[in-house]
């Protein structure tokens, strides 16, 4: 069977286990009697284990199933949960990562066998069996082995099911009406991988022959890979035993069937049963799989309501289709921009084709902002992963830190929460190793001994805010400048001149850190760098605020979607040229006269604000249409808390625009962020505010 077809929903499906596990570990650590929490990582566990049985992954699966080994035993209380037991289940879990990520670069696991990992499941699973002491078994061989779980010569394994009266009732009636009763115990092969699977296709191939009303194993231990080689099946058909055995067989990986006529005598709790007592109407129904385990007894004749099914109400799309849906809202849009030039241009036209342009313009703005719904997703993908990280990171770096988040339902465009996880990543191993002190020095200052790093995200306008801060020592200002003096980067001259915003700005230079030695979390000086330039490429921008002894906070702020922009168009010496709305303040009309010089450098003073100027026609290299006395269209825009003034020629208005990339060729040109096609055809270019400021 070629399984090549189903890798990538294989992966998809692996990651998002590989997570809940994560998740459901750490919360088993700090609640080891959970068991809500060890059912659900049993339940992650089976589910890896025959995904990856089914794909042919074996070191995978043999881990997995180790794995789900431990937590059986778990949940049948056999085992008490331990911290070194969660640490070797990280470790797990770390060696299946690697497994995960080699099959999404080569479809292929690799050749770990990751026996030392194997070797410690199974020390837990044979220190209860140490514990336990049992008697020493006679070991079978693989041939008698089916015929040791299976069915005893003189006592088959149906007649050890204490019935209950309704069952018996539901088995005498079938005899009157009859039917035949039979007992039938189905044995697995010992090489079996999918037990589970098999005894499904066993259970439908018995029903085609009558009905199971009874299961030992419960249907739902059977379905969940809940016993050990063989299960016993009470059935109610017309047919034969010899038809209902062969039904079974058929199914491959079953070592042996073996069944029976039940005779109600022989079973235990047998009571004699009044045939008045017995339902003279049909009382045998598809009414699904009883169970003898069930404390309440289910009567076939009453007919169970089904709970409403909750259904999974998320849909995965490849991005490359909405990439293509995308691409067609821009299109539509350019149509609609080509309408409203051509109607501005031609005063006779009609109202009614104005209304259709209206429309048109309602439809277009209703269609972008579904298909930016369809492309937003929640943060909680790339947040989730880091509460393990900061548990390691306590362990690595010997200091108590607890993480808190918020807002991990906060959306943001697709593309940028794949990109945003590497940023976030260094900025919280930044807070654990140079912001949180030890908790020594953390009592002599009078905190609490566990130190507190915060994620927290939100939206804000069109933007989404994402803080990491913590209540460490906060940024050493003079640290950092005599760091920047020994490494050369700038003269003791400039350091006393230096503003505390720009020597903090220090930290985001390559290869820049503050760290004493090179350890396994830092010092190479490559996560601000990392930070700053990832979050920069996605049009946002990053800001530091920090008090010594107190703790730093630093702000990522992020546009929420990065195709369809509203923009002012402006005309910079004859040529359009469109600029951020987000990114916009005022708009202020300044005479000449107002201009002042700092420093050699033009600036104007607003409304108590000295603002710095940028004349566009110099960035451009363009000749300005305005004369010298006229007065200037000064855009006044912000980033962070910076503004600057951008000196334009004229305004032509706010509009909706699409932003194409330019590509790699135009990387270079860091101001200008991408173009746009007008109405008319023509091509605008996008400046970037932030990289001008």
């Amino acid at each position: 069977m070629d399984v090549s077809q189903y890798l990538e929903i294989f992966l998809d499906e692996t990651k998002e286990h590989l997570q809940n596990l994560n998740t459901q570990i750490l919360a088993l650590e700090a609640d080891s009697e959970s068991m809500d929490t060890v059912n659900e990582i049993f339940r992650a566990a089976h589910s890896l284990k025959g995904m990856a049985g089914t794909m042919g992954y074996k070191r995978m699966q043999n881990l997995t199933h180790d794995m789900e080994n431990v937590f059986s035993e778990v949940r049948n209380g056999n085992i008490k949960v331990k911290p070194e037991m969660i640490d070797v289940l990280f470790q797990c879990l770390d060696a299946l990562e690697e497994y995960n990520n080699n099959i999404q670069e080569t479809a292929d696991e690799g050749t770990n066998d990751n026996e030392p990992l194997i070797k410690q499941l199974n020390d837990i699973l044979n220190s209860k069996k140490a514990e336990e002491a049992p008697a020493p078994k006679k070991k079978t061989s693989k041939k008698s082995a089916a015929k040791d779980v299976g069915q005893e010569a003189d006592v088959p394994k149906w007649y050890d099911i204490a019935f209950d009266s309704s069952q018996l009732r539901v088995m005498k009636a079938a005899m009157k009406q009859g039917k035949n009763v039979y007992g039938i115990n189905v044995v697995v092969q010992d090489t079996c991988i999918l037990k589970a699977a098999r005894a499904f296709l066993v259970f439908k191939s018995i029903e085609e022959k009558g009905e199971i009303i009874v299961s030992v194993p419960s249907a739902q231990d059977v379905e969940d890979e809940r016993f050990d080689k063989d299960f016993t099946l009470v059935v109610i058909s017309e047919n034969s035993v010899e038809e209902v055995i062969k039904a079974a067989e058929n199914v491959s990986e079953i070592a042996e069937v073996t069944g029976a006529a039940i005779e109600l005598e022989k079973t235990k709790n047998y009571q004699p049963i009044d045939d008045d007592d017995v339902p003279t109407k049909d009382v045998v129904t598809a009414s699904g799989v009883a169970t003898v385990d069930e404390k309440k007894a289910k009567g076939p004749e009453k007919k169970q309501t089904p709970g409403k099914p909750i259904v999974n109400r998320t849909v995965r799309v490849d991005i490359e289709k909405l990439d293509v849906l995308m691409n067609l809202v821009s299109e539509l849009i350019i149509a609609k921009n080509s309408l409203v030039s051509a109607s501005g241009q031609e005063q006779s036209v009609n109202s009614g084709f104005n209304e259709q342009i209206e429309y048109l313009e309602s439809v277009t703005t209703n269609l972008h902002e579904s298909v930016m719904k369809v492309r937003m997703v929640p943060i909680e993908s790339v947040v989730n992963k880091f509460p393990r990280m900061i548990r390691d990171l306590s362990k690595t770096l010997d200091k108590k830190m607890e993480l808190y988040m918020t807002g991990e339902e906060t959306e943001l465009d697709r593309t940028v929460v794949d990109e945003i996880g590497d940023p976030l990543m260094h900025l919280l191993r930044n807070s654990a190793d140079h912001g949180l002190e030890s908790a020594e020095v953390r009592e002599q200052r009078g905190k609490s001994p566990t130190g507190s790093i915060f994620l927290d995200a939100y939206q804000d306008g069109n933007n989404v805010v994402i803080e990491v801060r913590d209540d460490g020592n906060g940024i050493d200002v003079e640290g950092v400048k005599k760091k920047a003096i020994e490494r050369n980067v700038i003269t003791p001259e400039q350091a006393a001149n230096m503003s505390e915003k720009d020597a903090i700005n220090l930290l985001f230079l390559p290869s820049f850190s503050t760290a004493k030695k090179v350890t396994d979390v830092s010092g190479r000086g490559v996560g601000l760098d990392v930070v700053r330039s990832k979050i920069e490429s996605l049009s946002g921008e990053v800001e530091v605020k920090t008090k010594l002894g107190e703790g730093s906070t630093w702000t990522i702020r992020l546009p929420l979607t990065l195709a369809i922009i509203q923009a002012l168009m402006v005309v910079v010496g004859g040529e359009k040229y469109a600029i951020s709305l987000g990114s916009i303040q005022t708009i202020e009309d300044i005479s000449p006269s107002e201009i002042k010089l700092v420093q050699n450098e033009e600036v104007i003073h607003l409304r108590g604000t000295v603002i710095p100027l940028v004349r566009l026609s110099k960035v451009l290299d363009i000749e300005s249409t305005k004369s010298a006395d006229e007065n200037l269209v000064v855009v006044i825009v912000k980033k962070g808390d910076k503004l600057a003034g951008l000196v334009i020629d004229d305004l032509i208005g706010q509009q909706e625009i699409v932003i194409k990339s330019l590509g790699k060729y135009m990387k270079q040109c860091k101001f200008i962020s991408g173009a746009t096609i007008l109405g008319d055809g023509e091509v605008a270019l996008i400046i970037d505010a932030n990289a001008l400021i």
